[in-house]
């Protein structure tokens, strides 16, 4: 969607001092405990009035789910992997890729990634923003969620490292070929330098 406000910003703002509403982003990335959740929309597939079809499964968890995330569900802190400013990014800036380190609150599952946005005015006499956060008030734009097929304990303070990177599909430029490669030294979970494909349309 970002790339059609360039596209609008670039032909029709006034040069210099033109004002675009948002004009500052930030993605923000965070983990998860949605057991119910994953249950219902991913693992149902392996048993399906006594027919296994773990293969659709496979596909489904490759594609991110965007829906509402209660609060109570984050088990990690929330980092910021995307800054844009809308009055000056160029439609190759979308196109990202940015490590992080997210730290566990407390002694739970993991079960997936929940990424988020918030947006600013700054151009105004009182600048105000709004969160897409899952503790923020709910928005049409929800959350976009990244179920990971097998399910890890995270313990509190526990870290878990890795780097997100994004790029429009090849064949279809308004699907996002979204890749995360996670490590987690945690007490009952070893995850070393593992790769997820995702394939958000």
């Amino acid at each position: 969607m970002l790339d059609t406000v360039i596209f609008a910003r670039d032909k029709w703002l006034i040069p210099n001092n033109g004002i675009i509403f948002p004009d500052k982003a930030v993605m923000y990335l965070c983990g998860m405990e949605d057991g119910q959740v994953k249950r219902d929309r991913i693992d149902f597939w392996e048993n399906i009035y006594g027919f296994d079809f773990t293969t659709l499964r496979d596909i489904a968890i490759k594609e991110p789910v965007v829906d509402v995330v209660d609060g109570k569900a984050i088990v990690t802190d929330s980092v910021p992997i995307l800054d844009i400013d809308l009055l000056t990014c160029k439609k190759e800036d979308l196109t990202f890729q940015s490590d992080f380190c997210l730290t566990a609150m407390r002694n739970d599952y993991l079960h997936g990634f929940v990424a988020f946005f918030e947006c600013a005015f700054t151009q105004v006499h009182k600048p105000i923003g709004f969160s897409t956060s899952p503790f923020a008030n709910y928005t049409h734009w929800k959350q976009t969620l990244f179920y990971l097929l097998d399910t890890s304990t995270v313990c509190k303070g526990e870290t878990i490292r890795g780097t997100i990177s994004c790029k429009p599909n090849e064949k279809n430029n308004r699907d996002l070929d979204i890749e995360f490669n996670i490590t987690l030294n945690g007490a009952y979970t070893q995850i070393v330098d593992k790769d997820i494909l995702f394939h958000l349309r």
